[in-house]
């Protein structure tokens, strides 16, 4: 099989719908159902994109929201240019047209890449210590320079002409994450007659079930499980009390258990209609939540890590049963995980040659490994990554194995370098409701502990990684939170179900935090955080310099902020910088998690206050006879256009009337903020009396406090 050509068969994509588009004006070919990501993969693309600070090639390392690298921007026409989207999220469409960011002048010769022969005179935190002096030098030399380099791609220098919705919901049940956890806790929950809402930000719901090989896949409730997707999809979306919402990220967990979500709506179309919002932000509030929002897979920390063609196993495996893509003809495979075994044994059933697994655990060999030495693949244990090699792309790397003393390497020549150090559970929502993380030891993650509204988690997101385990959980999740919402004596803003306090089924597979262990004298940068361009020495530097708190070593090494929000960096980060204080990690402590974890347009922020509607004009039912009367009016509160006097014989006055009005308020009731009359609630018959005259209209005001 050629590099550059897909599969065979397989994947959920149409191979019978060829789709043209091009990136940095370079034309390529793809088919419906592919991503930027998958059709340049399939085209043999790997170098997408230079890293921030020292422009170093870069590739795709993740599939999905959790890719730090391949940032790109997609330009419509002038006024419809979109930078920093992962080219993992972008759908393609006929015609799209894509550019690297980053770099100049072009994506394969980059000028900036001389950053990286100067890495070791601009550390973490060089700015801190340099451009001191002279004084004067920094407003007209030091701060033009920095802010010219900083930044990830080109803000658009138009105004943008799409239109962006608004919507507020109420429901019983708000899912998110349309795994088989959030589907399961779905199905049970409309069973019992609540009103459901389900997100997911993907473009499909299955979730894992996706990246699956449908011919290895386990059965569901007796189903095959693509089976059980399509009828568990089909039974919802012919349920009337639920509402389906793919490509619908959950940004925000604000109090009293209101959710903002942003639904992308036009963004994947080739020619959207006019009318068509492009994006509809959603308020929702929820009187139960289930969390189902799964894990990310952790990568590795060893030196030359960053190279294209270095990615995540489950990335890999979902390119391929997915996407119909093979990422690459020969890999090695480096684990801390048992889910690494499954992506080399479909790589090699799909013609990749597996040229060895290093498994960094010391633990006996288990049934993955069995099963990977029987198909015909080495597998070392104690094993490490002494380096890679490559310009534009990996071709080889050094392996070595951990049996006492300093490590002898061996150089095994690949195209392709699969990692996986365990999954980490996306809690970032769960921690913004204020609810309590706990440490898991066996996971090295963090987990939900206790909650501080109504909300419960469920699957990947809470450790239950098994199918059949999370299934149950979602299932138990679903139908706890169903019944709560439903109850007529409903009280607490925490759940008391018994699906909320569940123990955690034991670990499976284990995983790994921190850096690979490396000789004393190795040189060769890990990176820790690949797009802030933070190494293993960054974080090491930190913490020589006196920072103990994560969150000063966070902002004086830049580790887990911009777009990447620490997806794939924070656990590792904290591994490392654990052992560099003699500390455990919960001592250590996590960042903070900052909304919006995964980005959202300022477009969808704003929705319709743009131009004329930024400050809609708001009058009162008299305004227009009151005008031609020769009014002036005045802002008050939200009424931008309120009466304030009358013009007679050439001059403004206060009228009798409001002076009699302003009277009545004084003695019968209270005023409000704006010490304007109007805007409380009035109380007294005498005072609703008048208030009923002075607007010519009866009003069916009854006796009430005053706000």
């Amino acid at each position: 099989m050629s590099e550059g050509l897909r599969t065979p068969e397989g994947g959920r994509i149409d191979r019978s719908c060829g789709l043209h588009f091009s990136f940095d004006g370079r034309p390529y070919t793809g088919v419906a159902g592919d991503t930027l990501a998958s059709a340049l993969l399939a085209n043999g693309v790997h170098l997408m994109a230079r890293s921030f600070k020292y422009h170093r090639p870069r590739g795709v390392l993740g599939c999905g929201a959790e890719e730090p690298n391949a940032l790109v921007a997609v330009r419509r026409d002038a006024a419809r240019y979109t930078p920093n989207l992962r080219a993992t999220q972008v759908e393609l469409y006929e015609g799209l047209a894509a550019h690297s960011q980053n770099r100049w002048p072009s994506l394969a010769f980059d000028l900036g890449a001389v950053n990286d022969l100067l890495a070791p005179f601009i550390p973490a935190g060089f700015y801190y210590k340099t451009f001191m002096w002279p004084r004067r030098a920094w407003q007209w030399l030091y701060e033009p320079r920095i802010r010219a380099a900083a930044g990830l791609g080109r803000s658009p220098t138009e105004a943008d002409p799409d239109r962006y919705a608004s919507r507020y919901a109420h429901c019983d049940v708000l899912i998110v994450g349309a795994g088989p956890a959030g589907l399961a806790a779905a199905a049970a929950a409309a069973a019992s007659g609540a009103r459901v809402m389900v997100c997911d930000e993907q473009n499909e719901f299955g979730g894992s079930l996706l990246a699956d090989d449908p011919r290895a896949a386990p059965a569901i409730e007796g189903r095959p499980a693509p089976q059980w997707l399509r009828e568990t999809l089909a039974i919802l979306g012919s349920n009337t009390r639920v509402t389906l919402l793919p490509r619908t990220t959950a940004f925000g967990y604000f109090p009293h258990n209101l959710l903002g979500l942003n639904e992308r709506l036009s963004d994947h179309l080739a020619d959207p209609h006019p009318d068509l919002p492009r994006e509809r932000q959603w308020q929702v509030r929820a009187r139960e939540v289930v969390l189902a929002t799964g894990a990310i897979e952790r990568p590795l920390v060893f030196p030359g890590n960053d190279r294209p063609g270095i990615m995540l196993a489950g990335a890999a495996r979902t390119w391929l049963n997915r996407y119909g893509v093979v990422p690459g003809t020969r890999a090695v495979v480096v684990t801390a995980h048992d889910e690494a075994y499954p992506a080399a044994l479909e790589l090699q059933a799909a013609g990749v040659f597996i040229a060895s697994i290093a498994d960094v655990r010391a633990r006996e060999d288990g049934p993955w490994a069995a099963r990977a030495r029987g198909a015909g693949i080495p597998v070392l244990r104690r094993a490490t990554v002494l380096g890679t090699g490559g310009r534009r792309r990996v071709s080889s790397i050094l392996l070595a194995q951990l049996e006492g003393g300093e490590p002898g390497g061996q150089t095994q020549p690949c195209d392709l370098v699969l990692m996986c150090g365990g999954f980490t559970p996306s809690v970032h929502l769960f921690s913004q409701s204020r609810g309590k993380l706990w440490w898991d030891e066996g996971l090295q993650a963090f987990l939900p502990g206790t909650p501080a509204e109504r909300v419960r988690s469920a699957g990947a997101c809470r450790g239950v990684f098994a199918l059949d385990a999370a299934l149950a959980d979602g299932a138990a999740a679903g139908a706890g939170a169903a019944r709560e919402a439903t109850a007529p004596a409903r009280t607490g803003v925490c759940p008391s179900g018994a699906a909320a306090a569940a123990a955690v089924p034991p670990a499976a597979g284990g995983g790994f935090a921190g850096a690979l262990p490396q000789p004393a004298a190795a040189r060769a940068r890990a990176f820790v955080d690949w797009q802030n361009d933070v190494t293993t020495r960054d974080l090491a530097l930190a913490t020589r310099e006196g920072f103990r708190s994560i969150e000063h070593v966070k902002r004086y090494t830049t580790t887990g902020m911009a777009t990447d929000q620490g997806k794939t960096s924070n656990l590792n980060a904290l591994g490392i910088v654990s052992r560099a204080l003699g500390k455990a990690i919960p001592e250590v402590g996590l960042t903070t998690f900052r909304m919006p974890y995964t980005p959202v347009s300022f477009g969808s922020f704003a929705g319709a206050a743009r131009g004329e509607l930024f400050d809609p004009v708001r009058t009162t039912p008299m305004h227009e006879w009151a005008r031609a009367r020769g009014a002036v009016f005045e802002d008050v509160a939200l009424l931008s256009a309120r009466r304030r006097t009358h013009a007679r014989r050439g001059r403004a006055r206060v009228p009798r009337g409001a002076q009699r009005l302003r009277h009545f308020r004084r003695l019968h009731a209270r005023q409000d903020r704006s010490g304007r009359p109007g805007r409380g609630h009035v109380h007294e018959p005498p005072v609703r009396q008048y208030v009923d005259e002075s607007r010519r209209r009866p009003l069916p005001l009854r006796p009430a406090a005053a706000r």
